[in-house]
């Protein structure tokens, strides 16, 4: 496995670095979890708008380890909640966040007054990334 190069990132960001749907499993009790999520990749992490009390982050307090999959991409990763989308340490990646999700952040799916409208970040440890042709085994704790 090899550190995030620059080319593997220019693929991250250009495949990722917008709205996408990617699965994020969890688990639970020896039990895994999949669902899929709106995600916006930023610097070796994948960033979602989700539910403070929902059963993924209940899932990821008690056992960080999630695994991702996307377009022609998987990983694992430690999941964290950031707390509340609107808390002044998550204005930067709330803006961000906001850009790439803005053609339905302000849909009325999301309650931002809601103090458990929170932002989950997923740091990526090590994927695969493929693209023309091209496997990339990445290290992105390296």
């Amino acid at each position: 496995m090899e550190k995030l190069s620059k080319k593997a990132e220019a693929i991250m960001a250009e495949r990722f670095g917008k709205d996408n749907i990617i699965s994020l499993a969890t688990s639970a009790d020896d039990i895994p979890y999949v669902r899929s999520v709106n995600a916006f990749y930023d610097n070796k992490a994948f960033y979602v708008i989700t539910y403070g009390l929902s059963n993924k982050i209940k899932q990821i307090e008690k056992n960080p380890v999630v695994a991702i999959s996307g377009e022609w991409f998987s990983a694992h990763g430690k999941g964290m909640n950031l707390g509340y989308f609107g808390k002044d340490e998550n204005a930067e990646i709330a803006k961000k966040l906001r850009k790439a999700f803005a053609e339905w952040i302000d849909n009325g799916h999301n309650d931002f007054s809601d103090q458990n409208t929170c932002i989950l970040c997923i740091e990526l440890t090590d994927g695969v990334l493929f693209s023309n042709g091209t496997r990339y085994d990445i290290d992105f704790t390296l």
